[in-house]
C-alpha cells in the first residue's frame, strides 16, 4: 500500500488543522492506520491509531485534542488536531499495517512521506 499524507501547515497555538493519509490498494478497510510524529533531534513518537474495526488508541498527549477517523470509502485517514500547542510542532506521518500491532514505529510497514506541522506561540 502506498500512503500520501497532506494538510499540514502553520498556525499559532490554539488553532486547528486536519492531516488526511490517503491510500492505494483496494484493501485499506483490513489495514490499521496510525499517525506518528517527529520533532527535529528527537525520535519518532506515536500519536494515534485507528483499527480496521475502528476502534481508536492516543498517546497521552494529545488525548482529548487530536482525533483519529478513518473513511474506507475513500482510503483515507484523517488526523483532526484541535487546541494545538507549539510542542506538537513536527513532520506528521502516516502509517499502516494489515494486522493487529500497538505504538511501536518500527512495527509497521508502510509509511507516508511526512507533513510539517508548526505551531507557532
Amino acid at each position: 500500500v502506498q500512503l500520501q499524507a497532506s494538510g499540514g501547515g502553520l498556525v499559532q497555538a490554539g488553532g486547528s488543522l486536519r492531516l488526511s493519509c490517503a491510500a492505494s490498494g483496494r484493501t485499506f478497510s483490513n489495514y490499521y492506520m496510525a499517525w506518528f510524529r517527529q520533532a527535529p533531534e528527537k525520535e519518532r513518537e506515536f500519536v494515534a491509531r485507528i483499527r480496521s474495526s475502528g476502534s481508536t488508541y492516543y498517546a497521552e498527549s494529545v488525548k482529548g485534542r487530536f482525533t483519529i477517523s478513518r473513511d474506507n470509502a475513500k482510503n483515507t485517514v484523517y488526523l483532526q488536531m484541535n487546541s494545538l500547542k507549539p510542542e506538537d510542532t513536527a513532520v506528521y506521518y502516516c502509517a499502516a499495517i494489515l494486522g493487529p500491532t500497538g505504538s511501536v514505529a518500527t512495527s509497521y510497514d508502510y509509511w507516508g512521506q511526512g507533513t510539517q506541522v508548526t505551531v507557532s506561540s
